[in-house]
């Protein structure tokens, strides 16, 4: 994460620059309908989920969500023909959901089965699909439209969606967004100038990283 927000900082000029953002003045009214949205119920949510709940309870209702989300991990895995990862994230899955009673403790991390994040975003990115312009989601937040795609994909296969109680399912859902979402309350402190622009350059370095396996390319060349 610091070696992300410094990259930030150091190359936001550039990639604004480069950016395709079409459709501003659409995501700009989203961006402020989301942001209104975040601050009067989401992040208030998260930081009472923060304060009230101990913090190991916290930890384990992540590592749950963390071990169902390693599912789809191992999928993206395999269409990408990353075997070492696939092996790798099944010996993770299989470990948490057993010794770890069904991913509340993360065994795999402390015998160095590292998390890894694949999505099938990521998934269409090494199929060859370009990430076309950026979009602002309502509700899901920033995003391309190739990762748009995917993020349908990824729902409609979340292992969640198995749930059958239909008010399970929701409180689920809900509940692994507020985890989400307290997660990076800290962060919010780092946004500077102009918010819109501010997230949109960080999301999509970020998702260059992931797409590049933390490979990002430098664009100031051997300046």
């Amino acid at each position: 994460m610091a070696c992300m927000t410094a990259s930030l900082f150091s190359c936001s000029s550039v990639a604004a620059s480069q950016t395709s953002d079409p459709w501003r003045e659409a995501n700009t009214y989203v961006f402020k309908w989301n942001d209104y949205f975040d601050q009067l119920v989401v992040k208030p949510t998260a930081f009472a989920y923060t304060t009230f709940l101990p913090r190991f309870m916290r930890q384990g209702i992540g590592n749950f969500f963390s071990n169902v989300d390693d599912i789809n991990v191992l999928a993206n895995d395999i269409l990408q023909l990353k075997f070492a990862a696939a092996a790798g994230d099944s010996g993770r899955l299989l470990v948490n959901s057993t010794v770890g009673v069904a991913g509340f403790l993360d065994v795999a991390s402390r015998v160095g089965l590292r998390k890894n994040e694949e999505d099938f975003g990521q998934t269409l990115a090494a199929w060859g699909m370009g990430s076309g312009p950026y979009v602002m989601l309502p509700v899901f937040g920033a995003s391309t439209v190739r990762d748009s795609f995917g993020l349908v994909i990824d729902t409609v296969f979340n292992p969640l969606q198995l749930v059958e109680d239909r008010s399970l399912r929701l409180g689920l859902f809900l509940l692994d967004e507020t985890d989400s979402r307290s997660d990076v309350l800290a962060l919010d402190e780092l946004i500077t100038g102009n918010r819109y622009l501010f997230i949109r350059e960080a999301y999509l370095q970020r998702r260059e990283y992931l797409i590049n396996d933390g490979v990002l390319d430098d664009p100031f060349g051997d300046f």
